[in-house]
């Protein structure tokens, strides 16, 4: 019984050091260009965090150019 409660205490003593993993940060949503342009963001380029086909007025890959 004593030694459970060793067990115990030693695991909950080792967990307390461990802190959780970061969470990723969202990717950015930028409503329309002058909002990408004010945050510093465009052009932004197909696969870049912010980029999405609503932005990219003729498709070519590049929005708010």
């Amino acid at each position: 019984m004593i030694g459970r409660a060793v067990v115990l205490a030693g695991l909950c003593a080792l967990g307390a050091g461990f802190t959780p993993l970061p969470v990723a940060a969202a990717e950015p949503y930028y409503k329309n260009c002058a909002e990408a342009r004010e945050a510093g963001a465009a052009p932004i380029y197909e696969g870049e965090p912010g980029y999405r086909k609503g932005l990219d007025r003729d498709g070519d890959g590049i929005a708010c150019e």
